[in-house]
C-alpha cells in the first residue's frame, strides 16, 4: 500500500501495517479465520464380499477395496484418530438390469455397516445411495431403452436406501441426481420405522471429469454414453441453488456439492441458500492429483492437502469428504498445520 492511502476501514499506512497479524506461527495460528477440525473430515470407503480381502486402488493410492472385516479395521483406526464418520460405497460384480445387489439384505454395504457398528458403535455411518456400481449397463438408474428413467428408478433408489437403515447406517446419501429421490427415500424411511435416519443429499453433483480413480475403485463407469442427461453441468451455478433448495423441501436433513476444490463459488452460494449442514466431496481427481504431483517432488503433499481442504472450509462446507480424512486428522493432531 502505498503511504497514505486509506484501508476499508478508514485507516491510513504506516499506522496500519496488516503484516504485523502475520509475525510468527504462534500469531497466525491466533488470528485465523477458518479453523480444520477432525470433526469435520468423512472418510470414503470401498466395500467388497469375502474376509481378509483387500484390493489395493493403483489411481488412488494408499486405499484399497476391502471386506467388511478390514472396513471396520480401517473405522476403528480412523476414529481413534479423530474422523467422525465413514461414507461406504459398494463394489460387486454382480450386476443386473435392476440393481438387485443394491438392496440384497447381505449385500457389501449392509454387511460393511454392521461390521462397522459392531467394532466402532459411535463411529457415524454413512451409506451411498445409488445404482451405478450395481447395474449392468453402469448408469444410475432404470433403463428404457438407452436412457435413465427417473421415475421408475425412485422405487429402487429408496428400498436400497431403506436396506441401509435396516442394516444400521445413520445417515443414507442419495448420489443418483435422479429428481424426486429425497421425497421418496424421506417417504419410505418413514414407512419402514426409520424416522431417525438422515438424509444426507448429493444436492449439487456434477457431471466432473474428476471422478476417473472413483470409476475405477468402483466399477461404476457407464456401460455406453454418459451421465450429463442427469448429473449437472459445470458450467452451472445457479442451478445448484435451485436443486439444492428442491432437496431441503423434500426433506433432506444435510446437503452436499461435488466435487468440492473446483466448486468453491458453488459451495459458497449453496451456504447463502440453506443454513443446512453443508458437505462437500473432495473427489477422487483432486486427491490423486495431489498425490501424483506429490509423488514427482513437484509440491509438498502435506501443505497442499491442508490448504485444498482447508479452502473447502472456508468457502462454506461443513463437512469434507476427503480420501485424505485420516492423513488430515494426524496432520492437524500434530500440530502440523503452519
Amino acid at each position: 500500500m502505498i503511504e497514505g492511502t486509506e484501508t476499508a476501514t478508514g485507516a491510513r499506512f504506516p499506522q496500519v501495517r496488516m503484516r504485523r497479524l502475520r509475525a510468527g506461527s504462534t500469531m497466525r495460528r491466533m488470528v485465523r479465520e477458518t479453523r480444520l477440525s477432525p470433526d469435520q473430515l468423512i472418510l470414503p470407503a470401498f466395500a467388497i464380499a469375502g474376509r481378509d480381502a483387500r484390493v489395493p486402488i493403483p489411481s488412488l493410492p494408499g486405499h484399497s477395496r476391502m471386506s467388511p472385516d478390514l472396513v471396520a479395521d480401517t473405522a476403528r483406526r480412523a476414529f481413534a484418530a479423530g474422523v467422525p464418520a465413514m461414507l461406504l460405497f459398494g463394489v460387486t460384480d454382480h450386476k443386473d438390469a435392476a440393481a438387485s445387489a443394491a438392496y440384497e439384505a447381505g449385500g457389501v454395504v449392509q454387511s460393511a455397516v454392521a461390521a462397522i457398528k459392531d467394532a466402532v458403535p459411535e463411529m457415524v455411518v454413512i451409506t451411498d445411495v445409488c445404482l451405478c456400481a450395481y447395474t449392468d449397463h453402469g448408469h444410475c438408474g432404470v433403463l428404457v431403452g438407452d436412457r435413465v428413467d427417473n421415475d421408475q428408478s425412485l422405487e429402487l433408489l429408496a428400498r436400497t436406501a431403506v436396506s441401509h437403515a435396516d442394516a444400521g447406517a445413520d445417515i443414507v446419501a442419495p448420489s443418483d441426481m435422479m429428481d424426486g429421490r429425497v421425497g421418496a427415500i424421506r417417504a419410505a424411511l418413514d414407512a419402514e420405522g426409520h424416522v431417525e435416519t438422515t438424509i444426507m443429499a448429493y444436492s449439487a453433483k456434477y457431471a466432473s471429469a474428476f471422478y476417473g480413480p472413483f470409476r475405477e475403485a468402483a466399477g461404476s463407469a457407464p456401460g455406453f454414453g454418459d451421465r450429463r442427461g442427469y448429473q449437472m453441468d459445470p458450467a452451472n451455478g445457479q442451478e445448484a441453488v435451485r436443486e439444492t433448495l428442491l432437496d431441503v423441501a423434500e426433506g433432506a436433513d444435510m446437503v452436499m456439492v461435488k466435487p468440492a476444490a473446483a466448486y468453491l463459488d458453488v459451495i459458497s452460494a449453496v451456504r447463502s441458500a440453506t443454513d443446512l449442514p453443508l458437505a462437500a466431496y473432495h473427489v477422487s481427481g483432486e486427491y490423486s492429483m495431489i498425490k501424483a504431483a506429490a509423488e514427482r517432488g513437484w509440491l509438498d503433499e502435506r501443505l497442499a492437502a491442508m490448504e485444498v481442504l482447508t479452502g473447502i472450509a472456508r468457502a462454506g462446507a461443513d463437512m469434507v469428504i476427503t480420501y485424505y480424512a485420516e492423513d488430515a486428522a494426524r496432520w492437524i493432531a500434530e500440530g502440523e498445520v503452519r
